[in-house]
């Protein structure tokens, strides 16, 4: 994951061992071929993985990673091994109907797309992985191989995440490398802050947002109100592309918020997406994982989980009929990128009405379609010309309101990655600033060079480099 922001996956070799950390889907439209790619080992000699977190573009190649081979332990935390069943199941469903979708398509077009016409991996295929998940406590060691040990820390980016630090033993000697996975940040709703980690010899270290500032708390609540406020008066739907972990439910909990205090009108709400309701479910199961203010929420009956106006739509059939529903109405779907799932649906039935909003509250990755829809509506508000879209094979006119609230991002920004990064009381023999867009990684490494003095590259995809 090397100047980019999906398809995380690093190799480890150590003691002659071979680790993988993370085993991520590429998303960007980009890279999306080197989900086909040959791994550049063989996988049957990786001896273990080690999974950060359970979003998509960390753990969604592991069914193919199984499939060619691989018979080792996933070693992650227990809610990450729970989320991350949903995610694989959900993305091959997906890739199935998809897979279907398209070489029906291609077929009535007399062409045929770029990547094979069949799911990159079955449900069949993510069931496999099941039984190879090894769950893991925080702050508790695990020896993984021999004179290797591997520790997760509390990172705050969705339920279960983790950095994860590397112990390797080697001539009587000892090296920790620290994966950041992705870094979530402070003072967010529902879950506890990231752990600071006070030792570790190298560093690779997220960058998606290495190059700003977010917006504060209050202004996310402010600019979700107004956006309530403005589509319910012209009577159009709010249309949310919106990540099934953690995203979900944080914009469950503003809106929670919203309501108690008075802010917006009653409003009908879809959490469209059966992953996003059983990852809410694995929510529940883990109170321990909350912030104060969460358990508050519990304890005085406002869960933001039990939400007035709340459905919580599984079946494709309940799905559809929200196309039928008068008046406004909020529908929070997968994907958050609008890579695929029903919110392509949902856009391209709301997209080409002015009176509806398409709402963003996530990052929008290079050639995805949510990145094409923001950039064509910067495109039509600088040229005053109307543009198009193409969604589920048709090019529509976008009309609807495009508008997006950035502070709701589960990356740290600059500032938090400066804060987390702060916790090292040594200065480390060398960071690599990997998970970014080219001139955001290296921006980033940059402003860690003039602000820390530290040695600092950006590495290049497959490149090998050897630690000391």
């Amino acid at each position: 994951i090397s100047q980019n922001v999906t398809g995380s996956r690093f190799l480890l070799e150590a003691n002659g061992v071979r680790i993988l950390v993370d085993c991520g889907l590429y998303q960007e439209r980009d890279f999306q071929e080197r989900n086909w790619d040959d791994f550049p080992v063989p996988i049957s000699s990786i001896r273990v993985v080690l999974l950060t977190h359970a979003h998509l573009d960390h753990c969604g190649w592991l069914p193919r990673l199984v499939q060619e081979g691989f018979q080792g332990n996933i070693y992650c935390t227990s809610a990450t091994q729970e989320i991350a069943k949903i995610v694989l199941m959900d993305a091959a469903h997906l890739q199935e109907e998809d897979a279907n979708f398209k070489k029906k398509r291609h077929k009535k077009e007399g062409r045929k797309g770029p990547f094979p016409e069949e799911p990159l991996y079955t449900s069949e295929d993510a069931q496999e992985c099941f039984p190879l998940f090894q769950p893991c406590r925080y702050e508790k060691p695990v020896e993984v191989a021999e004179g290797i040990e591997a520790c997760f820390h509390n990172v705050g980016h969705i339920l279960g995440a983790a950095a994860i630090t590397v112990r390797v033993q080697q001539n009587g000697q000892s090296r920790t490398i620290l994966f950041s996975g992705d870094v979530g940040r402070w003072d967010r709703p529902i879950l506890k802050d990231p752990t600071l980690i006070e030792q570790a010899d190298y560093v690779l270290v997220e960058s998606t947002y290495g190059d700003r500032i977010h917006e504060s708390r209050e202004r996310v609540k402010e600019k979700l109100c107004q956006v309530i406020r403005q589509t319910k008066r012209t009577g159009g739907n709010i249309i949310v592309p919106s990540f099934a972990i953690e995203r979900a439910q944080e914009i469950l909990y503003y809106l929670n918020e919203l309501l108690l205090e008075g802010c917006v009108p009653y409003l009908m709400t879809f959490l469209d997406s059966p992953m996003a309701v059983s990852v809410t479910k694995v929510f529940q199961e883990h109170p321990g994982l909350y912030d104060k203010e969460m358990i508050k929420r519990i304890h005085s009956n406002t869960s933001p989980f039990e939400l007035p106006g709340l459905t919580m739509v599984q079946k494709t059939a309940e799905s559809k009929t929200i196309n039928n529903i008068t008046g406004t109405v909020m529908v929070i779907a997968g994907s958050g990128m609008c890579t695929g799932g029903r919110i392509k649906h949902h856009l391209f039935n709301n997209i080409s009405r002015p009176e509806c909003t398409v709402l963003f509250v996530g990052y929008q990755a290079a050639g995805t379609l949510g990145r094409e829809i923001l950039e064509k509506a910067h495109d039509a508000k600088e040229t005053g010309r109307e543009q198009e879209v193409r969604i589920l094979g048709q090019n529509l006119p976008m009309r609807a309101r495009i508008d997006k609230i950035n502070g709701f991002s589960g990356h740290a920004d600059r500032e938090e990655l400066d804060r987390w990064l702060a916790g090292l009381k040594e200065p480390p023999k060398h960071v690599f600033v990997i998970h970014g867009e080219t001139n955001t990684a290296h921006t980033f490494a940059d402003h860690l060079r003039e602000k820390n003095g530290w040695s600092v590259s950006v590495p290049s995809y497959k490149e090998t480099v050897k630690l000391e």
